[in-house]
C-alpha cells in the first residue's frame, strides 16, 4: 500500500499517514481511482485536534479488519477541514442537510466518483462503521443508478441552496444600519443567559463577533444593555473552566451553560479574536480582569504557539496520553503533593478544586469565580503549578500556519502591544506579517500588474498547495493596516492593497457579494458563498472590513462601495440570526461612526509620536483607522497613505489629526488633547443615535 500522506503539510493527514486504511488526499487522482475502480467514495475530514476525530481514528482507521473492510468497498480520502476548507463547507452543508441540521467533525460522507454525496454523518463506533462501509459497497453494487440519481438531486438541492446566499439582500435605497443594529441588540437580548452570560444553552461557545459588536454598539450609542451583555459574558468565560487560569487562553467551547467544562483544544482563531475582545473591553470599562486576560491570551500564543519561523500554529489538541483534559484537570491530592497541605488548601478554594470533582474520575478544571484574598500567595502558587503541569504530557500541538487565523493573531498583538506597551507583542507581530508577506503571499491571479495570491498554510516553512480562501485575503489585508497604523511601517500597505485588488477582482458574485473560493479555484459541486459568521468572521463580512478600512485610509470610494454593498445581507440576518452575523453588524457600526480616521505624524522614534498613537487607540470610535508616518505638507507625492498627506508638525512636534470623511478637526499635540478631541466625536456620534 502506497503512503499517499507521507508528504502532506497537514499534521491532521500525517496523523493518518500509517493507518492501514489506503487514503488518498483530496485529488483527481483520487475520484479518477474511484471511477476505475468503480466504488463510492469515502470522504472523512476532521482536524489535529479533534478529539472525537482521535476516537474514530484509534478504534477504526488503525484496525487492519476495518480497514479492509474500506479498502475493499471505496477510495477513501483523507481532508483537513483547517486546510480546505472549502471542501469542509461544501460537504458539511451536506451533512447538515441529511441530519436535521446537526454536523461536526470527524465528517463522514459516502458519495459518486463524481463528488456528489448520498450519505453524510459524523462519528460512527467501529462495528457501526463497518456495516455501514459494507452496506454502501453492496447498494453501490446492486443499485448503483438509484444512488446516482439521487445523489444528483442532492447536489443540485445544495447548489440551489449555496445560491439563494448570492444577491440575497441586494436593492436600491440605503441600508438602515442604525435601524438594524438596534434590532440586532434586542433579538441578542432574547437569546442572552442573564445568569451565566454568553448565549443560548450548551454547548456554549465563545461569541467573538458578538461581543466586538455589542462593544462598538456600546461606544457608538451609549447603549447600556449591549456593554451589560458584553462584560458580563466576558467576565463569566474568564473565571471560568473554559479560560486556562495557569496559563492564559481559551478553549474552544464549554460543554455546560455555565462554562465551566470546557472542550480542552485551543484555537488559534479562538484566542485571537478574545484576546482582541478583551483589549477593548478595556479601553471601553478600564477592567483590570479585562487587561489581565487580554495580556494572558497574548502572552499564551507567544508561548505555546508560536513556530521556529515566526508564525503561530493552528491549535493544541485537547488530549494527552490519549485522555481529553489530562493536562489541564486537577484532584485535591495532586495539589497537595505540589503545594503541601496549607497551600493546597488555599488553591482549592481559589480554584474550586472539590473531592468530587467537576470534571471526569474526581478531577476539576480549575477556575477562578473570585478573585484571591492573598494576591502575593495566589501569584506564587499559580506559578509553581504550573511548572508542575510542564512536567505533564503536553498536548500535540498542530504547527501548520494558517494564513486568515496568523491575521487575526497579527492585529490582535498589535493592538494590545500598543495599548498596554508592550514592544514584544508588536514585534511578534511583525514577525508573523513577515512569515506571510515572504512564503504565503505570491504574485500571479490575473493580467493586471501587482496582483497577489495568497496560499492558506504553511509548515515549517513550507507552503502549502491549498489556495487562500477569501477569509484569507481579507483578514490578512486588515491585521496588515492595523500594523501600519501601530508601528507606521509604510511597507504593510501596498500588500495589503494588492491582497484587496484580488479580492475585488476574482471572488465578487456580480451582485455586491462575494464568494469564499477565487473565480478560477477548484470546482466543487458548488461554489460556497456563506456570509455567516461560524466560529471565525465571514469571507464577506471580513472582506467589508479590509475594505472599509483601506477605504479609510485613501479616501477610494471603490473600496468603500464595494464594503457597503457586502453589508446587504445583514437586512435579513440582523433580526433573524444576529449571534451569526457579529462580524457584520461591527462593520455596520464603523460605518454608521465615519469610520474615524485618525493621522499620526511624526518620527517613529519620538516617544511622543506612540503617546498620541496609543492615546489614539484608546479613546478611538468604533473601526477607526489609523495612519502613522512623517507626514507630507507638501501634499500626496511623498505619502504611502494619502491619510497623511497634507499633514505635517505642529510647532515641530508630534500631532494628531482626527478625520470623518477626509474632513479634519484642528490639530493637535497632546495626548489630552487627543483624547478631548475623540470624546467630542463619541458625543457627537451618540446624539445622532
Amino acid at each position: 500500500m502506497s503512503n499517499r500522506l507521507k508528504s502532506a503539510t497537514s499534521p491532521y493527514l500525517l496523523q493518518h499517514a500509517d493507518n492501514p486504511v489506503d487514503w488518498w488526499p483530496w485529488s483527481d487522482e483520487a475520484f479518477d481511482e474511484a471511477r476505475r475502480r468503480d466504488v463510492p467514495v469515502l470522504l472523512s475530514v476532521g482536524y489535529a485536534a479533534c478529539h472525537w476525530c482521535h476516537v474514530m481514528a484509534h478504534e477504526s482507521f488503525e484496525d487492519p479488519a476495518t480497514a479492509a473492510v474500506v479498502n475493499d468497498n471505496v477510495v477513501a480520502i483523507k481532508v483537513d477541514r483547517e486546510e480546505r476548507p472549502d471542501v469542509d463547507a461544501v460537504y458539511m452543508a451536506a451533512t447538515q442537510a441529511m441530519n436535521r441540521g446537526q454536523g461536526g467533525w470527524p465528517m463522514t460522507v459516502f458519495m459518486t466518483p463524481d463528488g456528489e454525496p448520498f450519505f453524510a454523518a459524523t462519528y460512527f463506533p467501529r462495528a457501526q462503521f463497518t456495516q455501514l462501509v459494507t452496506a454502501v459497497g453492496e447498494t453501490w453494487r446492486q443499485n448503483k443508478d438509484r444512488v446516482k440519481g439521487e445523489s444528483e438531486r442532492i447536489a443540485a438541492t445544495l447548489a440551489e441552496q449555496a445560491a439563494a446566499w448570492t444577491g440575497l439582500g441586494t436593492g436600491a435605497g440605503d441600508l438602515p444600519l442604525a435601524e438594524l443594529t438596534s434590532e440586532a441588540v434586542a433579538g441578542l437580548q432574547e437569546e442572552f443567559d442573564p445568569v451565566n452570560g454568553g448565549f443560548g444553552a450548551a454547548p456554549k461557545f465563545p461569541p467573538s463577533m458578538v461581543l466586538e459588536f455589542l462593544l462598538r454598539h456600546y461606544a457608538r450609542a451609549g447603549s447600556a444593555e449591549a456593554l451589560s451583555m458584553a462584560g458580563q459574558t466576558c467576565e463569566a468565560m474568564a473565571r471560568g473552566g473554559m479560560y486556562d487560569q495557569l496559563g492564559g487562553g481559551f478553549a474552544r467551547y464549554s460543554v455546560d451553560a455555565t462554562w465551566t467544562v470546557p472542550h480542552f483544544e485551543k484555537m488559534l482563531y479562538d484566542n485571537a479574536l478574545l484576546a482582541r475582545v478583551y483589549t477593548h473591553l478595556w479601553r471601553r470599562t478600564g477592567s483590570a480582569l479585562a487587561r489581565r486576560v487580554a495580556e494572558e491570551t497574548c502572552e499564551f500564543m507567544l508561548r505555546d504557539l508560536r513556530t521556529a519561523e515566526g508564525g503561530f500554529a493552528a491549535s493544541l489538541d485537547a488530549d494527552s496520553d490519549g485522555e481529553e483534559g489530562a493536562y489541564y484537570a486537577w484532584t485535591p491530592a495532586e495539589l497537595r503533593v505540589v503545594l503541601g497541605d496549607e497551600d493546597a488548601a488555599f488553591a482549592a478554594e481559589v480554584f474550586g478544586v472539590t473531592q468530587a470533582g467537576t470534571f471526569e474520575d474526581g478531577k476539576s478544571v480549575l477556575q477562578r469565580r473570585a478573585e484571591p484574598s492573598d494576591q502575593e500567595r495566589f501569584d506564587r502558587i499559580r506559578g509553581t503549578l504550573l511548572t508542575a503541569r510542564e512536567g505533564r504530557t503536553r498536548p500535540g500541538r498542530d504547527d501548520k500556519v494558517v494564513a486568515a487565523w496568523n491575521g487575526m493573531a497579527i492585529a490582535a498583538l498589535a493592538e494590545a502591544g500598543l495599548l498596554f506597551n508592550r514592544p514584544d507583542l508588536v514585534n511578534a507581530a511583525r514577525d508573523a506579517a513577515l512569515l506571510l508577506d515572504s512564503l504565503h503571499v505570491f504574485p500571479g491571479g490575473s493580467a493586471r500588474e501587482g496582483a497577489v495570491r495568497i496560499v492558506r498554510t504553511s509548515r515549517h516553512g513550507v507552503a502549502g498547495t491549498s489556495a487562500g480562501l477569501l477569509e484569507d485575503y481579507a483578514s490578512v489585508a486588515a491585521a496588515l493596516l492595523v500594523l501600519y497604523g501601530v508601528t507606521g511601517e509604510d511597507r504593510w500597505v501596498p500588500v495589503a492593497a494588492a491582497l484587496l485588488d484580488t479580492v475585488l477582482t476574482s471572488f465578487r458574485d456580480g451582485s455586491g457579494g462575494f464568494y469564499d473560493t477565487a473565480d478560477d479555484g477548484e470546482q466543487l459541486i458548488f461554489r460556497p458563498a456563506d456570509p455567516t459568521d461560524g466560529p471565525t468572521p465571514s469571507g464577506a463580512f471580513a472582506a467589508a472590513d479590509a475594505l472599509l478600512s483601506y477605504a479609510a485610509l485613501t479616501g477610494f470610494e471603490r473600496h468603500r462601495d464595494a464594503a457597503v454593498a457586502a453589508l446587504r445581507v445583514l437586512a435579513p440576518l440582523a433580526s433573524r440570526a444576529p449571534r451569526f452575523a457579529g462580524s457584520g453588524l461591527s462593520v455596520a457600526e464603523a460605518l454608521l461612526s465615519g469610520p474615524a480616521e485618525i493621522a499620526i505624524v511624526g518620527p517613529g522614534d519620538d516617544p511622543r509620536t506612540a503617546d498620541l498613537q496609543r492615546a489614539a487607540l484608546h479613546r478611538a470610535p468604533p473601526g477607526a483607522v489609523m495612519a502613522t508616518g512623517p507626514g507630507s505638507p507638501s501634499g500626496e507625492a511623498d505619502v504611502p497613505v494619502p491619510l497623511l498627506a497634507g499633514r505635517g508638525l505642529v510647532k515641530g512636534g508630534p500631532t494628531a489629526y482626527v478625520c470623518r470623511q477626509f474632513t479634519c478637526q484642528a490639530p493637535v499635540t497632546t495626548p489630552a488633547e487627543l483624547r478631548e478631541t475623540l470624546g467630542r466625536i463619541a458625543e457627537t456620534l451618540r446624539g445622532e443615535t
